[in-house]
């Protein structure tokens, strides 16, 4: 039997995994000790080999033929086909007329490797991914505060050595749960405070006295968290001397938030007053400035996927600045990373906007840079493109072909049926990936790539924290890794800058493009990474990691915390008659995103085999639906039709869809395609609907 170091392939998380080859080629998962799981592994971690041996693998090329059906094809035919498609478009509508849309799953190899296809390859501006689903707003509320986006500017061990935690819009003992073993601290000092408008699974963690369950309205968390920097600053908590010497803009915060008095709060998001009061002041009190051992305010998708999502993220950081956290010890805010390499993905070249390095792709200086080190004129890296569902809504106009790279949009874009339709309408469709998905169902071509276990890569989880994801196994005859298909692809296309096709090559060459920027890993390689505790970017050139950031100065040029008043607003698709109620959508434990690989593993598919629609007894018995009933859900947009689960958890006026799941009961047929103006992040987590026994 061999052994193989690694790490999961889901959440960003990144759980420490050996994985054991046994005499008959079947590999094995055992948790490994390592900082983020301490040993743990939750179902989809204890499964995930399942997905390598998958009776319906993808091993060879597969193009559509004139019947309509995808059949076996060449990797030679697959590739001129391609190319000469590609030419064609291209020929007749213009480069941009190709677009790539790209994948927080992918290693930063691929990642780095996509982007610099996507603009000197294809010559296209239109490259984005579905980071852009998960993270955009945090990433840009921190980046106009804080001035840097680190999801977690220190280790998650300072989670653990806090006396409290203000968790939003994130369902952890779900999501990510070995995470749950460093909220023991918090829950023993009754410090966890919870704000979701379900009674989650981790919101039931603050039951017996161990914290608080806050319940807003959907859509009202910007409210209350004005409101809980009201209390703070009412109450006296507010850390004057550090607002004054790290930070700016902090008066405008201040007069702003003295329209949210905790009555009008408690209006308007339904969260009693004196839950309001005793929320602020377990924080409060828990804080460096009140002689406690520390406090943590974390932001999930809840929260961000809104309209206001990058205002909602800013008033987190808002409170945080004004209790004095960031920086501090076991202190400070950050967001929780979903994908795998959601931290990665987004910092090497697939956002819209950026170059290597979390380099604006605007700047002349960043653009000069990354041009030498991929030996070519400035002038031919296309300027920025726009977020991805402004990308998806070009498609059939605009664009007429399109790449897709470890990612299921048909499943996990919102309002899914309009982009069924023009997914419909293009010319080309090319599709990597291992495995069928709804998403390969619109595909001209599919090819076949390499799974986690079967290549080598470096991933960024949750804390900035560079991984090394090792190889165990070889790929099943016939499949290829991403970089070579992309490397030959680039080569079909006459590109002049040079594709490497080795890892540690490619992420050699990413180091180097990222030099001097904001997120720096010009200082590791493929070897130095051999280290298994990691490092902390950035890690520039002959640098040492840096686990914590913000502890002298901020990302800013002032080095000061940027303070930004903001306002709530409502949600785009709000209540009205023929709506009455609200629909908010996540996740369940042994699901992981669009299900494209664990509603293959029979053990997950067990506990949650198909979509339900959870609601609260009173709004049940309004609408005569009794349990197991199929009901529907119904919005301007789409209907969803899945089974009836009534629980006392959730609030009377809102029901809750995973979103796993494609055909009826697929919770992106209803949801808002309407963005956040600064971060382009969908409002999936909330928007009317009329619902109905079926």
């Amino acid at each position: 039997m061999s052994r193989t170091d690694t790490h999961c392939p889901y959440c960003a998380l990144q759980c420490g995994m050996h994985l054991d080859v046994t005499e008959t080629g079947d590999v094995e998962v055992s948790p490994r000790d390592f900082p983020t799981n301490m040993g743990g592994l939750c179902q989809k971690g204890w499964t995930s080999a399942r997905v390598l041996t998958l009776p319906d693998r993808i091993t060879t090329p597969l193009i559509r033929s004139e019947s309509g059906e995808l059949e076996p094809a060449t990797w030679d035919e697959a590739m001129c086909f391609i190319a000469e498609k590609v030419r064609s478009i291209q020929g007749k509508h213009g480069r941009d007329a190709v677009g790539v849309f790209g994948s927080g799953a992918l290693t930063n190899e691929k990642a780095y490797q996509l982007g610099k296809f996507a603009r000197l390859a294809l010559g296209t501006r239109f490259i984005d991914y579905n980071g852009r689903f998960c993270m955009s707003s945090a990433a840009a509320g921190a980046n106009r505060t804080l001035g840097l986006d680190r999801g977690l500017p220190f280790p998650l061990s300072d989670v653990g050595e806090a006396d409290a935690l203000l968790l939003l819009g994130s369902n952890v003992a779900d999501t990510m749960p070995p995470l749950v073993q460093h909220l023991g601290g918090v829950r023993d000092a009754g410090g966890l405070v919870v704000v979701d408008p379900r009674h989650s699974a981790t919101a039931a963690l603050t039951d017996n006295g161990a914290g608080i369950h806050l319940q807003p309205l959907p859509g009202s968390d910007l409210a209350l968290l004005l409101g809980l920097v009201h209390i703070v600053i009412a109450q006296g908590w507010s850390d004057q001397e550090y607002l004054e010497t790290r930070t700016s803009g902090w008066e405008e915060v201040r007069r702003s938030v003295t329209l949210w008095w905790p009555a009008r709060v408690a209006a308007r998001t339904g969260v009693p007053e004196e839950l309001l009061y005793a929320a602020a002041e377990v924080l409060a009190k828990a804080s460096p400035s009140q002689r406690g051992k520390g406090t943590v305010i974390l932001t999930g998708r809840g929260v961000e996927q809104h309209t206001d999502g990058t205002d909602t993220v800013t008033a987190a950081i808002n409170l945080a600045l004004a209790l004095g956290l960031p920086g501090r010890p076991h202190s400070g805010y950050g967001c929780l990373t979903g994908q795998g390499n959601g931290q990665g993905g987004r910092e090497h070249g697939q956002k819209a906007d950026q170059l290597p390095g979390y380099r604006s792709i605007e700047d002349p200086a960043s653009r000069d840079q990354v041009a030498a080190v991929w030996g070519v004129d400035p002038a031919a890296i296309p300027g920025k493109g726009v977020p991805a569902v402004e990308l998806l809504g070009k498609l059939g106009t605009e664009i007429r072909g399109l790449f897709v790279h470890g990612a299921n949009p048909v499943v996990s874009a919102p309002d899914v049926g309009t982009l069924q339709q023009r997914m419909r309408s293009l010319d080309l469709v090319v599709v990597c990936d291992f495995l069928p998905s709804e998403t390969t169902s619109y595909a001209h071509v599919v090819l076949p790539v390499a799974q986690w276990a079967e290549e080598e890569g470096t991933m960024t989880n949750l804390e900035g924290r560079i991984l090394r994801r090792r190889k165990a196994i070889d790929p099943p005859p016939g499949v290829r890794s991403e970089l070579e298909i992309l490397a030959e692809l680039a080569d079909r296309l006459n590109s002049k800058a040079r594709f490497g096709t080795e890892p540690a090559d490619v992420f050699d060459e990413l180091a180097h493009a990222s030099a001097g920027g904001k997120a720096d890993y010009s200082g590791l390689s493929h070897a130095r990474l051999d280290d298994e505790s990691g490092y902390y970017w950035p890690v520039p050139a002959g640098g040492a990691s840096t686990p914590r950031i913000f502890t002298k100065r901020f990302g800013h040029d002032d080095g000061l915390a940027h303070m930004v008043a903001v306002r709530p607003g409502t949600p785009e698709d709000d209540l009205r008659p023929e709506a009455p109620v609200y629909l908010v959508t996540g996740r369940v434990l042994t699901q992981y995103q669009s299900g494209a690989q664990t509603r293959r593993v029979s053990e997950l598919t067990k506990a949650a085999p198909e979509s339900f629609v959870e609601l609260h007894p009173t709004l049940a018995q309004r609408y005569q639906i009794e349990e197991g009933d199929m009901m529907s859900v119904e919005s301007v947009r789409g209907r969803i039709v899945a089974f009836a689960r009534i629980s006392r958890g959730i609030r009377p006026d809102t029901v809750f869809v995973p979103f796993h799941w494609a055909g009826e009961g697929s919770a992106n047929l209803a949801t808002n395609d309407a963005t956040d103006p600064i971060s382009g992040m969908p409002e999936f987590k909330v928007c009317a609907v009329q619902i109905g026994k079926v």
